[in-house]
This record gives C-alpha cells, sequence and structure tokens, in this order.
C-alpha cells in the first residue's frame, strides 16, 4: 500500500513518540544511575560510577538476586513441562471442552496480579500449611508458573498450528516410533519456540512482585520486592537507580534472542508455505 508523503509523516511523528514514551524514561534511569548526587537531581552535574560498585557489593541485593534467579528457573522448568505438554494436548487433539479448557489455560495472565496472589495466598495457607509446607520460595515458585505456564503455550501452540501434522505422520508411515518422531521431527521443530517462550517466562518471573508480595513468607525476598522496599529510603535511591539500569542492561540479550528466534519460527513457516 503506497502511503503519500503527510501520512508517511504523521505515521513516522506516531512512532517517534510511541518509543520515546517507552524509552525516554529508561534512559532518565541510566543516566541517573551515574548522578553523583545522593539525592535526584536533573541534569546530573556530576558523574561517578560509586553506586554501580554500591549495588554490586551490597549483600542485599545479592541475596534478593538470587532468590529471583531460583524463583525464576523453578517456575520456568515448570512451565515448559506444563505449558508445552498443553499445547500438544490443546492443538493436535480434539476434546469436549477444549475451547474452555484453553480459556482456562491463558486466563491467569489476563487477571490483575493482586486477585491472583489473594488467590493463591489463601490456596497456601488452607492446602499447604497443614501439610507442614510454609509460604517461601517454594510457593514463589509455584505462584509464578501459574502464569509463566501461559508464556511458553502461546509460543508452542502457535509453532504447532503453523508446522502442522504432516511430518509426523510421515516419520511414522516410514515406521519411526512414538517417541522417536518427537524427538527426531517434532522437537526440532518446536525446540527454539520452547527456548523463547522459556526466556520470556523466566523474565516475566524475574519482574513480578505482586503475586510473589503475596506468596513469599518471612525472609524470602525477591530482588523486585528490595528495590521497592529501598526506593524510598535515605541514600537508598542512587543504588536502586544503579540496580535497575543493571537489570536492564541484562535482560535486553534474552528479550532479543527471544525475539530472534520467534522471528526464525516465522520465516522458516513461511518458507514451507
Amino acid at each position: 500500500m503506497y502511503l503519500g508523503r503527510l501520512p508517511r509523516a504523521l505515521f513516522a511523528f506516531a512512532v517517534l513518540v510511541g518509543l520515546a514514551f517507552i524509552y525516554v524514561p529508561l534512559g532518565v534511569v541510566i543516566v541517573n544511575s551515574f548522578n553523583a548526587s545522593k539525592v535526584f537531581s536533573w541534569p546530573p552535574t556530576q558523574f561517578t560510577t560509586h553506586w554501580w560498585s554500591a549495588a554490586l557489593t551490597n549483600d542485599g541485593v545479592r541475596a534478593a538476586l538470587l532468590t529471583s534467579v531460583r524463583a525464576g528457573l523453578g517456575a520456568t522448568l515448570i512451565a515448559v513441562v506444563l505449558g508445552t505438554a498443553l499445547s500438544f494436548a490443546l492443538v493436535r487433539y480434539e476434546f469436549f471442552g477444549r475451547t474452555s479448557v484453553n480459556f482456562l489455560v491463558v486466563l491467569p495472565i489476563s487477571l490483575p496480579g493482586i486477585v491472583t496472589g489473594i488467590a493463591l495466598n489463601t490456596s497456601f495457607t488452607t492446602l499447604l500449611q497443614p501439610l507442614g509446607i510454609s509460604l517461601g520460595l517454594f510457593t514463589v515458585v509455584l505462584g509464578h508458573a501459574t502464569f509463566c505456564i501461559v508464556v511458553v503455550f502461546n509460543n508452542v501452540s502457535a509453532r504447532l498450528r503453523r508446522t502442522g501434522t504432516s511430518l509426523d505422520e510421515a516419520s511414522a508411515d516410514l515406521g519411526a516410533s512414538l517417541w522417536q518422531t518427537f524427538r527426531y521431527v517434532t522437537l526440532p521443530q518446536l525446540r527454539s519456540s520452547i527456548v523463547a517462550g522459556a526466556l520470556l517466562a523466566f523474565a516475566l518471573s524475574f519482574d513480578e512482585i505482586v503475586v510473589t508480595t503475596f506468596t513469599a513468607g518471612p525472609g524470602v525476598q525477591t530482588l523486585p520486592q528490595w528495590i521497592f522496599n529501598n526506593l524510598f529510603r535515605p541514600n537508598q535511591g542512587p543504588i536502586v537507580n544503579a540496580v535497575a539500569a543493571l537489570l536492564l542492561l541484562v535482560f535486553v540479550a534474552p528479550v532479543w534472542l527471544a525475539e530472534r528466534l520467534s522471528g526464525a519460527d516465522r520465516t522458516a513457516s513461511a518458507g514451507r508455505m
């Protein structure tokens, strides 16, 4: 479709405004992490890397980071296994109530976090505490997995719909067993989608704070919780900015990789059509 000069200019302006709305605040955080002042001031008059060093050597940051990584890995592992299995069940098989089950699978990511948090807190307190399992890292992992499953499910389901079943059927016709077909035919087609879903699930878990607040017990603090608890404490603002800037730079790579993998899936599927 051809656009005239004025529509193209308006479109470019809208894109620039949208990008500025998203990325200017992030740029302010990064620049302010080098601000020598102990209180927020803009523009910075002096620059220093002291706050980055303080953030990297802060025991609270290290402990919270380790907790977030452990919770993210646990939730991602559960999400990959269950999300992939659900994708196969709902895409490859017909059964009564499939549409309703599909809706129930994707619903958790649409619910307000506070609703999910209250529901999980009530469930864990009612069902797990009588068994001697108190709120802690384990319940945080389970809570995060409820919405991380959706990310993996959506990625793998989309890939399954694009590939179809022709290659699997050809493999079976050639005498391959169900396991051989999955290992040598199905899994290679899904690998990039599973990895992309896992990366996005980990990022989603790592960033979560509302559900974590309701499912984490005493002594369990993730990095988002640490940031929120220290944001308004005296002299902690610059360190929080440094931690936020560091996380922003670190998470660019996995998000970029997930997008590349998803793009490779779309290109491969288009090439087969």
